[in-house]
C-alpha cells in the first residue's frame, strides 16, 4: 500500500548551487545518495527546502528528471507540485515528467490568501488533474492562511487520491483532531522536526524532514524507534539533536541546513537571492554542536 510507503521519514531535498547559481547536479546526486544511505525511507523534491520559488519552471522540470533517475526506486519519490494560482499547478502536471514518482506534494496557494472555500476547491482541480495521489501541504507561516481541520476532512473524504497531509501550522491539536477524525489510510504527516516524535506518538505517520539532510543517520536513530512504537527511547535519542535541529530554523529555511552541510564538506552554503547563507555565529554553532554530539 503506497500510504505505508510514505510513512516514517521523508528527506525535504535541498537543491545545492554551484558558484555562479546554476544548479548543481553533482552536489544533488550526493545528497540524494547521502540521506538515501542515511536510511531516510522516502524523498521528497521540489518543497520549501528546495528553493522552490526561486526556481525557474524549466529547473523545476529538470531537477524532478534528475532526482527520479538518480533515486533509481531505491526508494519512493514525492514531487512537489504547487504554486498560488491553480492554472500553474495544472501547468506543471501538464509538464512534468512524473512518471517515476509515487505521489506529489502540493502546498496550499500563498499569498493571495484564499479562503476555505477558496482552498477546497484549488484542490479538487488539483485532484481532478492529477496522474498521481496527492499529500496536501498546509504551512500557514509561509502561505499566510491556515487550512483547517475540517477542510482538510472534507478534501480527504471526497477525494480518493488525496491520500495524506504534511501539516507544519504548528497547531499539534489542529492535527490531532485530523488524525482522530481523517478516513482509513490518510496520512498525517509531521512538517516539523522538533514535533515528530510527539505526533507520532498521537497517531501520526511521521514527518517530510529538514533535519535528515543534515544528520541522516543520528535522526533516523531516533524516528527508527517512534516507527516501531518505543516513544520515550526515540526521545531519549533525540535528545542530542535537539539543539542542532533548533538551529537549523535560527536563519530560516534552508540556510540553516545548507550551512550545517557544508561544514561537514557535503555541499556548499551558496544560496540563490533573496536568501543568503547563514552567518559567522551560525557556522561557529554548528561546528561546536557537530564536534560535540557526533553528528556528522
Amino acid at each position: 500500500m503506497l500510504q505505508h510507503k510514505l510513512s516514517g521519514v521523508g528527506a525535504a531535498m535541498i537543491t545545492p548551487f554551484t558558484s555562479d547559481g546554476q544548479v548543481d547536479y553533482d552536489a544533488l546526486a550526493r545528497m540524494i545518495d547521502y540521506v538515501i544511505d542515511g536510511g531516510a525511507d522516502y524523498i521528497v523534491a521540489l518543497g520549501t527546502t528546495a528553493e522552490t520559488p526561486t526556481l525557474y519552471l524549466h529547473e523545476r522540470a529538470v531537477i524532478a528528471m534528475f532526482i527520479t533517475n538518480h533515486i533509481a526506486r531505491r526508494v519512493p519519490l514525492v514531487i512537489g507540485v504547487g504554486g498560488n494560482s491553480t492554472s500553474e499547478v495544472l501547468d506543471q502536471l501538464r509538464e512534468f515528467d512524473l512518471r517515476g514518482a509515487d505521489a506529489i506534494l502540493s502546498v496550499t496557494p500563498y499569498y493571495n490568501k484564499p479562503s476555505q472555500e477558496g482552498l477546497y476547491q484549488h484542490f479538487r482541480t488539483v485532484s481532478e488533474h492529477s496522474p498521481l495521489p496527492i499529500i496536501l501541504y498546509n504551512i500557514p507561516g509561509r502561505s499566510g492562511v491556515n487550512m483547517t481541520a475540517e477542510t482538510t476532512l472534507h478534501i480527504a473524504r471526497d477525494f480518493d487520491n488525496v491520500i495524506g497531509i504534511k501539516e507544519a501550522s504548528g497547531d499539534i491539536e489542529q492535527m490531532q483532531h485530523i488524525i482522530d477524525s481523517r478516513p482509513d489510510g490518510f496520512l498525517v504527516l509531521s512538517g516539523d522536526d522538533g514535533i515528530a516524535i510527539d505526533l507520532m506518538r498521537r497517531g501520526g505517520d511521521g514527518v517530510i524532514s529538514v533535519a535528515v539532510n543534515a544528520f541522516p543517520h543520528c535522526f533516523m536513530r531516533a524516528l527508527n524507534h517512534a516507527k516501531s512504537g518505543d516513544f520515550d527511547r526515540a526521545e531519549q535519542e533525540f535528545v542530542p539533536l535537539a539543539e542542532a535541529v533548533k538551529a537549523l530554523f535560527t536563519e530560516g529555511n534552508p540556510v540553516g541546513v545548507k550551512c550545517a552541510l557544508s561544514i561537514m564538506g557535503i555541499i556548499s552554503d551558496r544560496m540563490r537571492l533573496p536568501l543568503v547563507a547563514g552567518s559567522d555565529a551560525l557556522r561557529e554553532k554548528f561546528r561546536k554542536l557537530i564536534a560535540e554530539y557526533d553528528l556528522c
